[in-house]
């Protein structure tokens, strides 16, 4: 092969680019720890989904729910301030992968997130798949929601739309960036039921004050974790020991049941969320 002149120079400048490149990405630190301590914040993924995260719309202020008080305690045990940053369900791992976050909680570790993000043994709390169906739809199974003339809204790219997607296959099931929006189609009337593990059910049947609660049977149950990057093994054994912590001590259990005080509701007429209690 003959080089001319501008073939060389410009094989010269491909060889310069690809050996700088790597220098001019974002970096991690040695460790997601020590990044936190240094920023002085542990950002956590948030997204409107009452009981798990909830924003005052008075004050834009992220100040109540499960995830938020897990936060916040996270936080301390760091002696950082507790970050909050708006994701979604869908885009929660795209964030950790970019470092935009440090944590999302109530995360499920489905075998498709574990092969971007990395998850703590200890679970964060256990619920059971849900739906909020209008009063007129039987719902008593999931075959019974198994009919095309059926629609059922639930949160894009979640446990809860894989579920569907293999139980429930023969319903028209409208998928949505988040549960704000999947209820909000329920409340509008363009879905019979909206899907959802039950604890954010009991918070929106108590705003719109109609629909029913079921939990069709077989009954899907499973814990739900919080997800962290992939590669920090201190990390993950941190916040493997937060958890284990919050869940052996009922803690997470105390949290949940503050929620529900604060938003009207009666804590013993909800399902608990620690396995063992239920």
């Amino acid at each position: 092969m003959k080089f001319t002149r501008r073939k060389f120079h410009l094989l010269l400048g491909a060889a310069v680019a690809s050996a700088v490149l790597p220098a001019s990405l974002p970096a991690l630190a040695a460790g997601t720890m020590e990044d936190i301590k240094e920023r002085g914040t542990l950002r956590v993924g948030v997204t409107q989904a009452p009981p798990w995260y909830s924003k005052d719309p008075a004050t834009g202020e992220w100040n109540s729910g499960v995830g938020v008080s897990a936060g916040k305690a996270m936080a301390e045990a760091l002696g950082v301030t507790f970050e909050p940053v708006e994701v979604t369900w869908g885009t929660a791992v795209a964030a950790l992968q970019a470092n935009k976050i440090d944590i999302m909680f109530v995360l499920d570790a489905t075998e498709e997130r574990k092969q971007a993000a990395a998850f703590p043994e200890a679970p964060l709390l256990y619920y059971s798949l849900a739906v909020l169906a209008k009063d007129d739809v039987e719902a008593s199974s999931w075959e019974d929601l198994n009919k095309s003339e059926i629609k059922i809204a639930v949160p894009q790219a979640t446990s809860m739309d894989k579920f569907l997607t293999e139980n429930v296959g023969n319903a028209d099931i409208q998928r949505f960036p988040g549960n704000t929006e999947a209820i909000a189609a329920f409340q509008s009337g363009r879905v019979d039921a909206v899907c959802l593990f039950h604890p954010p059910l009991i918070a929106a049947r108590q705003k719109l004050g109609s629909g029913k609660i079921v939990v069709p049977t077989p009954v899907k149950s499973n814990p739900t974790s919080a997800a962290v990057r992939q590669g920090d093994e201190e990390f993950v054994g941190f916040v493997n020991e937060q958890l284990a912590k919050w869940y052996e001590s009922g803690e997470i259990q105390t949290w949940y049941e503050e929620f529900l005080t604060d938003f009207g509701l009666e804590p013993q007429d909800a399902p608990p969320i620690i396995k063992e209690r239920l």
